[in-house]
């Protein structure tokens, strides 16, 4: 019974047995650790889920194009800016399942870790609490820590909080509110089709209207990427 339990949970995260067993059916030297938020994640975002979980924080890394996506939805005390919720979703290997939910347990234990220790986080940390992982996984804790920042200047855009924001890649658009190409496409893929409401995301170009037209050719460019229509976005 317990065998068929874990079996099932693996299989709605979206894993495949190769994503177990190592080439050649070698298994991967995964700890205890690693293989118990494998096969029963904390704090996975479930479809049903989404639209009652109320966060005052979002952020999403990776690539749509190619499927290989992380979001985390927060909620953040604003008087003591400590994290006292927090969700994620990806679907991809033992490892990035794994390192996640373990990022999402030390984010929340305790009454919830404060923002400014929460940005400080590094794989290396994620990996020493699981335990360890093979070195050929290493790269796939890296998505949890990046959205989690991510998220964490979401929260400081939507407070007006501008001066806290760490851009975390990309090329800056909007120096006044530190706004990269890469929060665009991410408000894109979010739903956000238009001037306006990538607007009310990141604030881009609200204290500077001379970068508007460069604003609206990312978000042609963008649509156009992704194939989303004047009516409709991608709400993953």
């Amino acid at each position: 019974m317990a065998k068929k339990s874990k079996q099932n949970s693996s299989a709605k995260l979206g894993t495949r047995k190769s994503d177990i067993l190592g080439r050649g059916q070698t298994p991967w030297v995964y700890s205890q650790t690693v293989r118990d938020h494998f096969f029963c994640p904390k704090n996975f975002m479930k479809l049903e889920e989404e639209k009652k979980f109320k966060s005052n924080a979002q952020g999403m890394v990776g690539s749509p194009a190619c499927g290989d996506v992380m979001r985390f939805w927060l909620f953040i005390d604003p008087k003591t800016e400590k994290i006292k919720q927090c969700r994620w979703r990806t679907f991809g290997c033992g490892a990035a399942i794994g390192s996640t939910s373990m990022l999402s347990v030390m984010l929340t234990e305790k009454g919830g870790m404060k923002l400014e220790k929460a940005r400080k986080i590094k794989p290396q940390d994620i990996i020493k609490r699981l335990g360890g992982l093979p070195e050929i996984k290493y790269h796939c804790s890296v998505l949890g820590d990046k959205a989690l920042r991510s998220a964490i200047n979401d929260y400081f855009r939507g407070t007006n909080q501008l001066n806290r924001i760490v851009p975390e890649e990309g090329r800056i658009i909007d120096p006044d509110t530190k706004t990269t190409d890469k929060d665009i496409e991410m408000a894109i893929l979010e739903g956000a089709d238009t001037l306006e409401k990538v607007q009310e995301r990141t604030k881009v170009g609200v204290a500077n209207p001379k970068i508007i037209p460069e604003v609206e050719q990312l978000i042609r460019f963008y649509k156009e990427k992704y194939s989303i229509s004047d009516s409709e976005g991608k709400n993953g």
